[in-house]
């Protein structure tokens, strides 16, 4: 196995941030390293978040790799602060996200 530098940035377990658009029409952002799981689980059993388990069913509607849990942790923090009308635009993928937040070479 290949050494890793410590200022590079960790892609082995491909963090992602989506957004899922409920039953309800709301929107939930979350991060996971397993996007097909944490869908199901978000579907399907009490894994879920407990804000999704009572708007089911849930469709993924946005996914953004991130660098590692942190960069996805700030950018789920981030979109979390936006109002609907930009994260609408995230999803359409008219509204670029901040600086430094482009898809990382996976």
């Amino acid at each position: 196995m290949a050494e890793m530098s410590l200022m590079e940035p960790n892609y082995s377990q491909h963090w992602t941030v989506y957004i899922l658009r409920c039953a309800d029409d709301s929107l939930y952002t979350g991060i996971t390293n397993n996007v097909d799981r944490r869908l199901s689980e978000h579907n399907n059993s009490a894994r879920g978040a407990s804000y999704t388990r009572g708007r089911r069913p849930v469709t993924l509607v946005y996914t953004h790799k991130a660098a590692d849990r942190s960069a996805a942790s700030r950018l789920e923090a981030w979109i979390k602060r936006c109002d609907r009308k930009t994260k609408e635009s995230i999803i359409q993928h008219k509204t670029a996200l901040p600086t430094g937040w482009q898809d990382p070479q996976i």
